[in-house]
């Protein structure tokens, strides 16, 4: 068995390194057209920024240990320019001496990856940057040293470009990000972004949303033409997006889709069932929806490298999809975010609901308990859990994950409800975060209590709106118009609320005004959780 990998990184050296573990005879030729066969990519931003101060630490594996440990011809700085699927053979091209040659294959696997989108490449500039390697990341380090820019543009707002904002401020310099949607992490849900709005803003950070750059000039400055004004800037760090790196593909014949990427079955085989595909250059199935399309994230590139491996190995082995589970640092936050989104349920006209509470990382009588803010996206008719983000200083990994177990099992409310997770003072409460979502969710499938969002009630013409709050709470900062009545004096003074309107109920999170709400609604009132409560409130009112 001769098997011939085009391109490193998590797809291309993990399937390598699998074929080895599972069959020690085979011949496994891995080409890298860069130096690096093996490093960490997604660490590159804290590269730049410092946090990781030594290249050697990105790096995963060399080619010489590569050799000694797996016996893997690597061949760096070794492009594949051509694939004769009829020969079964690849033309390779030395980049050091300009000299080709033929490789024979009996499986071929494809790991291009992704380019970083750039549509100033017209722009001479030796000031804007891409990110997509180390080399890449070098550059920008290198530039930074010899320059000592004091501003730095950002163009695109997703994961790479805010997490590039981040690093770029421990240079002390001014940092904006051009983003062409309406918030940041266009992915996410518009109420969450206001969260990551208010970190990057409190660090610093300009933000121009809702522009889109026309024109990047070369003068004393880099000048960029944005939809609305015009902004001036030492150095620009284009983080776009990325599209699939299929060109070679596509010259062989493969099956691509409408956007390039390459259409690969549950084994991971192109429509030549001798080549094999993965990573981001590739289209997959969502698991919950049945859409396909590329996901750029390592965890599924390492997961379809160990499907591969197996398949070639005759081991069988799908990969059936993915979910989008992800989690960003936001500089003293973390942003966990997993599974649909409203918009993408409003699309495919999924039917849904939301949740949103705010409670704390652990026991609040043990030291150091952050409040944590968890929106859940559910299916209003089976409570099964469709997507989640979650916003906070501590545990957000955790309940990332856990909230990923329970949306790909397909868990219900009372699923989270029922599990039984660790506990310990330090650690998490008695009833977990993840507990107390699915008891929420739970109250509203029983009919226990009725919700509104911020949003919705943003659309109400004159809402009559109920703060269960403290009187200190409520002097602090209130909604315009609410009557405060404390929670602990609700029942004697009912008398004081108008039973003929519908009653908008909010405390701080949402604890409180669930409880006001179970009195009031018991006692015959029409009343209404504003979910998420005054957090929720406050954070989209000041963005």
């Amino acid at each position: 068995m001769k098997v011939v990998i085009v391109g490193g990184v998590a797809g291309g050296a993990t399937t390598a390194t699998r074929l080895r573990r599972l069959d020690e005879n085979a011949e496994i030729i891995l080409f890298e057209r860069g130096e690096h066969i093996s490093f960490a990519n997604c660490g590159l931003p804290y590269y730049i920024g410092n946090i990781i101060k030594d290249e050697n630490d990105l790096l995963v594996q060399t080619p010489e240990k590569f050799k000694e440990r797996f016996n893997i011809d690597v061949r760096i700085k070794q492009e594949v320019i051509r694939i004769d699927r009829n020969n079964k053979k690849v033309e390779i091209k030395k980049k050091d001496t300009g000299e080709t040659y033929f490789e024979t294959y009996d499986k071929l696997v494809l790991s291009p990856g992704a380019e970083p989108i750039n549509p100033f490449k017209d722009v001479k500039s030796d000031r804007i940057f891409t990110i997509r390697n180390v080399n890449d990341a070098e550059k920008v380090k290198a530039f930074i040293k010899s320059n000592n820019p004091k501003s730095a543009v950002i163009v695109g707002g997703g994961y790479i470009g805010v997490e590039m904002a981040e690093n770029l401020s421990e240079y002390n310099m001014e940092v904006s990000i051009v983003e062409k949607a309406p918030h940041l992490i266009s992915i996410i849900d518009n109420d969450i972004a206001h969260f990551v709005h208010k970190e990057v803003k409190k660090h610093g950070v300009k933000l121009y949303l809702n522009q889109g750059v026309n024109k990047i000039e070369e003068q004393e400055k880099l000048v960029l033409t944005l939809d609305n004004e015009k902004i001036e800037t030492d150095l620009v760090i284009l983080c776009i997006g990325v599209r699939p790196e299929s060109n070679l593909a596509k010259e062989a014949g493969l099956t691509l889709n409408e956007k390039g990427a390459i259409i690969v079955n549950s084994k991971m085989q192109t429509s030549d069932e001798n080549i094999y595909a993965l990573g981001d250059a590739v289209e997959v199935q969502n698991i919950i929806t049945g859409a396909r399309s590329g996901i750029a994230l390592a965890g599924p590139a390492n997961r379809q490298a160990r499907t591969v491996a197996n398949n070639i190995e005759g081991i069988t082995s799908t990969y059936d999809g993915f979910i989008g589970s992800s989690i960003l640092k936001v500089f003293n936050y973390s942003l966990g975010i997993v599974g649909l989104s409203e918009r993408v349920c409003q699309t495919l006209k999924i039917p849904y609901k939301i949740m949103i509470i705010s409670p704390y990382s652990h026991a609040t009588y043990y030291p150091g308990a952050k409040m944590l803010t968890i929106k859940a996206i559910y299916n209003s008719e089976t409570s099964q859990i469709l997507g989640a983000y979650i916003w906070g200083k501590a545990s957000v990994d955790k309940i990332t994950d856990i909230l990923s177990i329970a949306i790909q099992t397909k868990m219900k409310a009372a699923d989270l409800s029922a599990l039984e997770l660790c506990y310990a003072p330090p650690f998490s409460s008695a009833k977990s975060p993840v507990n107390i979502l699915g008891n929420a969710i739970e109250n509203e499938i029983n009919d226990l209590v009725d919700t509104i969002s911020v949003e919705e009630l943003r659309n109400e013409e004159k809402p009559y709106i109920l703060d269960v709050r403290t009187i200190e709470e409520y002097n602090l900062s209130h909604i315009d118009g609410a009557i405060n009545i404390p929670l602990d004096e609700l029942r004697e003074n009912l008398k004081k609320l108008d039973k003929s309107k519908e009653i908008v109920v909010h405390c701080h999170s949402g604890l409180r005004s669930y409880l006001a709400c179970r009195i009031l609604k018991q006692k015959g009132y029409n009343v209404k959780n504003l979910i998420g409560g005054y957090i929720m409130y406050d954070i989209m009112k000041n963005d």
